[in-house]
């Protein structure tokens, strides 16, 4: 459904009396298939939203080339447009405006007849669970019930692709859960989603692949499963109490160990083949050194440890 070759955008900035170039995307090559749904995961600035709104033709590339839904992005914008939905990260809702009205007005502005309009307005808000605030103010709506507005505002033209830019953020627990829910249910009933967001749990949950992307260019792409293979062994981190400098000298010596990093506020991160073996050792090696262990905790690599391994900082910092 998506395809890209070599995506590239650059964007001028002035810093007092110097313009400075930014290249917010360095190269981009992407596989999208159809009736799936693909996240994005990234920092802030990593150039995801700005890869977003190439491929809805918000903006032209700078070089590459890429087909969306069948249609060459640079020859036949209007075409990818006809085929694509687009959730801006700012959200589309009027103040002013009852989701009724809104899902109509969008619907016409596709070419959509008044009738079916509306018929296509009720199913809408019956799928996001809406009918009951359908004729309220989108001021009195609450976060989620704002964001829910804005997906099946997406989605009234029934596209082929419908992009998502962030469309948790801001949202208390239970809305994003509520929101999962609603992306899962459009790819049931055929439709590809395309995801940005820098929640780890999100993409790990959510997406059927990802692919990380950091200062513009993607530096992993896979499932989620096949990401934190690439991620060998285990992940123990300890706590030692104020002492991390000493315990990192022994601790990064040891066989057992492949890779150590001291993370920000104190403790240690440990890679290793076994935890199950390493723990004890870890244990005792710090008891013979006279180190007071704070806590020690084993967990399989997550896609933290993906972004940690691919760029050499944690997401969760960034």
């Amino acid at each position: 459904m998506i395809e890209t070759k070599g995506l590239r955008k650059s964007f001028r900035s002035r810093q007092g009396k110097q313009t400075k170039t930014v290249e917010a995307v360095r190269g981009v090559d992407l596989m999208v298939r159809e009736g799936e749904i693909f996240g994005f995961l990234g920092p802030n600035g990593a150039g995801k939203t700005t890869t977003l709104r190439m491929l809805a033709t918000l903006i032209e590339p700078d070089g590459g080339e890429a087909t969306v839904a069948g249609a060459d992005l640079r020859r036949q914008p209007g075409e990818v447009r006809k085929r694509i939905g687009y959730v801006a990260q700012g959200g589309s809702t009027w103040d002013e405006c009852s989701a009724r009205e809104e899902l109509v007005v969008q619907a016409r502005m596709y070419g959509i007849g008044k009738a079916e309009a509306q018929r296509r307005a009720v199913r809408a808000l019956e799928a996001f669970q809406l009918t009951e605030y359908a004729d309220r103010k989108c001021k009195t709506y609450s976060g989620g019930q704002r964001r829910r507005v804005d997906i099946a505002l997406g989605i009234i033209h029934e596209p082929k692709i419908v992009f998502l830019d962030e469309p948790t953020t801001g949202l208390d627990p239970q809305s994003r859960a509520h929101m999962w829910d609603e992306v899962r249910r459009l790819r049931t009933e055929g439709m590809t989603v395309f995801i940005t967001t820098h929640y780890l749990d999100e993409a790990d949950a959510l997406c059927d692949r990802i692919a990380i992307m950091d200062h513009g260019e993607i530096v992993a792409e896979g499932t989620p499963a096949e990401l934190k293979r690439e991620v060998a062994g285990d992940v123990i981190t300890v706590g030692v109490n104020g002492t991390t400098p000493q315990a990192a000298k022994l601790l990064d010596t040891a066989d057992y160990v492949s890779r150590l990093e001291t993370l920000d506020g104190g403790g240690l991160r440990l890679y290793v083949d076994a935890g199950a073996t390493a723990i004890p050792q870890i244990m005792r090696t710090l008891e013979g050194a006279g180190i007071a262990l704070g806590s020690i905790e084993l967990h399989r690599p997550s896609l933290d440890d993906v972004f940690l391994e691919k760029t050499g900082r944690s997401l969760r910092e960034s």
